[in-house]
């Protein structure tokens, strides 16, 4: 059995392969796709999707995904290809959720809506010839980096898509966020986009 590489291993080992694969990057929000798309834009050509179905009501998606849209004119990213913006449908996150809304962050329904999101991705990427997805979310320190990855590692194999096993928080990634959404004036929200009951 192979043992992955860590995100620092297959960042060495592109940076000396004279490739820039692609990758489709999830960003869950632009405070923290600020840090992510510094890390990794050097390495890869990046796609952002802002697809978070989860964000409730609908002005916070729009003020969200505008704010998105708002960093990616400021920031200067190398090897950056583009925005893609979701339309904004709140009845996907619901019907997958619902069983599970009484339950605290960082439980089943969290399960539920990384698997939606990353499927998503997952999804897109892999009609569209990308090299790699990943998701900005695990910055967060409450979000389970290793459900995270959990979950891309087994929608890669089912999409054929290579999946960027990540923590994004560690080695200062979350501190960075902070710095960066200050830099730029960023919204930082404060509830991830669902609401429990």
């Amino acid at each position: 059995m192979s043992v992955a590489l860590t995100t620092e291993e297959l960042l060495a080992e592109i940076a000396g392969s004279g490739n820039t694969p692609r990758l489709l990057l999830h960003c869950c929000c632009a405070p923290c796709s600020s840090y992510v798309l510094e890390y990794l834009s050097p390495f890869f050509r990046i796609s952002a999707l802002f697809f978070n179905p989860n964000i409730k009501p609908s002005e916070e998606y729009d003020k969200r995904a505008g704010e998105m849209e708002r960093l990616i004119e400021l920031a200067s990213y190398p090897n950056f290809t583009g925005l893609l913006v979701s339309d904004h449908n709140s009845a996907v996150f619901d019907a997958a959720a619902e069983p599970f809304m009484d339950e605290p962050e960082g439980g089943r329904r969290c399960r539920a809506c990384f698997e939606l999101r990353l499927g998503e991705t997952a999804g897109l990427a892999r009609d569209d010839g990308y090299d790699y997805f990943a998701s900005t979310l695990s910055v967060s320190p409450h979000k389970d980096a290793a459900l995270l990855n959990d979950t891309g590692v087994r929608l890669a194999a089912k999409s054929g898509v290579r999946y960027l096993q990540s923590d994004f928080k560690k080695h200062g990634g979350y501190k960075r966020s902070v710095e960066l959404s200050a830099k730029y004036g960023l919204y930082r929200q404060n509830y991830c986009g669902c609401r429990s009951r």
